[in-house]
């Protein structure tokens, strides 16, 4: 089963940078999107007038507010549940999360806060994760996969510059610890269980130059449960693929 996730920074936009061409050419059986800034995304008409999507059960959650956040996600295989709360009201009204069970596995697509320059939203931040971390106590028989957008590189080696953005946001103490938290959990980052080199990030600046440069931030994860060690097979960075300030990221696992 191939898995990908990727925050597109909007789904109308991305659409008109070769989304498509994309989907067919990787075929994933599940598709995560984070920031699609869209209320719905129909399977049919203007935006996704194609048979490739046909193939994919798709569910979404849109943030209340229009054109801002959002999660979706596209299955090969219909889920027996859906659901789409964390139990923090902003967190949900924002379209921050999407989880499907299926029979093996309980998928969970995230698009955590960022934060804000300024960490007038850290607070928010951390609470959202630690509603998470309380979230995944009671799903462990449920042998959860997480991904999306987490908005923290976990270690130095996960950006470019880690000296220089020591108390920048994505990168605090108190930012690092809530994703500790959830290794303490036991779930296992599985783009390092395939490489342990620097210089792979999964998003970059708007800024000129930096993608080229490579000048970035793995900000981005897929986390399995301990349960599911032995059934991961590949984790990869796509980042050859443009269309987002961030590319895409994915895993190969037998289930």
């Amino acid at each position: 089963m191939k898995i990908i996730s990727w925050n597109v920074n909007g789904i109308r936009s991305v659409y008109r940078k070769g989304f498509l061409d994309f989907l067919e050419k990787e075929d994933p059986d599940i598709l995560c999107l984070q920031e699609i800034k869209a209320k719905n995304i129909p399977q049919s008409g203007n935006l996704f007038s194609s048979d490739i999507l046909g193939n994919y059960y798709l569910a979404v959650n849109p943030a209340i507010k229009n054109g801002y956040s959002g999660v979706a996600i596209f299955s090969k295989e219909k889920p027996i549940r859906t659901s789409a709360n964390l139990g923090l009201e902003r967190f949900d009204n924002e379209g921050r999360i999407l989880e499907l069970e299926f029979p093996k596995f309980t998928l969970i697509n995230l698009y955590m806060p960022h934060g804000a320059r300024d960490k007038h939203n850290l607070e928010y931040k951390l609470e959202s994760y630690d509603a998470l971390t309380e979230k995944l106590k009671n799903l462990k028989t449920k042998k959860p996969i997480l991904c999306g957008d987490f908005n923290v590189a976990h270690k130095a080696i996960d950006l470019a510059n880690p000296s220089t953005n020591r108390n920048n946001i994505m990168f605090t103490s108190l930012e690092r610890s809530r994703v500790d938290r959830l290794i303490n959990l036991g779930f296992i980052d599985t783009f390092r269980e395939f490489n342990k080199e620097g210089g792979n990030y999964s998003w970059w600046p708007y800024r000129l130059g930096l993608r080229e440069r490579n000048i970035g931030w793995r900000i981005d994860y897929i986390y399995i449960s301990e349960g599911l060690k032995s059934s991961l097979k590949d984790a990869f960075i796509l980042k050859e693929v443009y269309g987002s300030d961030h590319c895409p990221i994915g895993v190969e696992i037998t289930i």
